[in-house]
């Protein structure tokens, strides 16, 4: 598909859909989820255990193939736990694991494919335990690439990057960029620089929420609903 076909009246029916899905059937998952969350296709979100905590205007997008997936499988009671900040950016694949706990601050962004997970779910002898068991903490800002993995104990300080496909397995300072197996330091970035980060695009939530229905109008104007008829049923090359 090139464009979106769909007439404009029938994107809008099908985010409130999104909406009453969230509200309805993935929020009484979450331990708490923020306001001003935007899902897309909820229906892909995977959640078990508890606690797990998702911030204010955070973004998920999952797919059929690349769900999204908040476990938390304590070994004993009280134990365990995910706590994501305000406006995280989660997108499709991502999964987070908790044995013992995860904390990410706020306007972190996971790509496509990271694997957070604070224990080794089995042990060297013991292979009916968790295993060994270490908290994970990231900063605020944090940016992890495509596929990145983070193992137990790591803290990553905030601002930092962590590059596609590197394996985390000690501790990142702040202000940096990682990468590689296992994850060394690449890049210092400039910590007096002005970093724009997820929050500061949400300062007006209203007025973003206005601006991106003005883009949607804007993109799917002309779109009729024969147009999108004939589009779903004989697609021609260009379409």
């Amino acid at each position: 598909m090139q464009r979106d076909h769909r007439p404009y009246l029938l994107k809008r029916a099908y985010q409130r859909l999104q909406k009453f899905y969230t509200r309805r059937y993935l929020r009484p998952h979450f331990t708490h989820l923020g306001r001003g969350a935007h899902v897309m296709r909820p229906w892909h979100v995977e959640i078990f255990g508890a606690p797990i905590e998702l911030g204010d205007c955070a973004t998920l997008i999952a797919c059929a193939d690349a769900r999204v997936r908040f476990s938390v499988w304590p070994e004993r009671p009280g134990a365990g736990g995910i706590h994501i900040g305000r406006f995280a950016l989660i997108c499709p694949g991502v999964r987070i694991s908790s044995a013992a706990r995860v904390v990410l601050g706020d306007s972190c962004m996971l790509a496509h494919g990271v694997y957070i997970t604070d224990s080794d779910w089995h042990g060297v002898y013991d292979r009916v335990s968790t295993g060994r068991r270490q908290p994970v903490v990231i900063g605020d800002n944090v940016w992890l690439g495509e596929s990145a993995i983070v193992a137990k104990g790591v803290r990553i300080g905030h601002n930092s990057i962590v590059g596609a496909g590197a394996v985390v397995v000690h501790d990142v300072p702040a202000n940096v960029v990682a990468a590689g197996n296992p994850a060394r330091v690449v890049r210092e970035l400039d910590p007096d620089a002005t970093f724009t980060r997820r929050g500061d695009w949400y300062a007006d939530p209203a007025r973003l929420g206005r601006d991106f229905r003005e883009w949607d109008r804007a993109l799917l104007r002309g779109n009729t609903w024969g147009g999108w008829l004939r589009y779903l049923l004989a697609p021609r090359p260009g379409d």
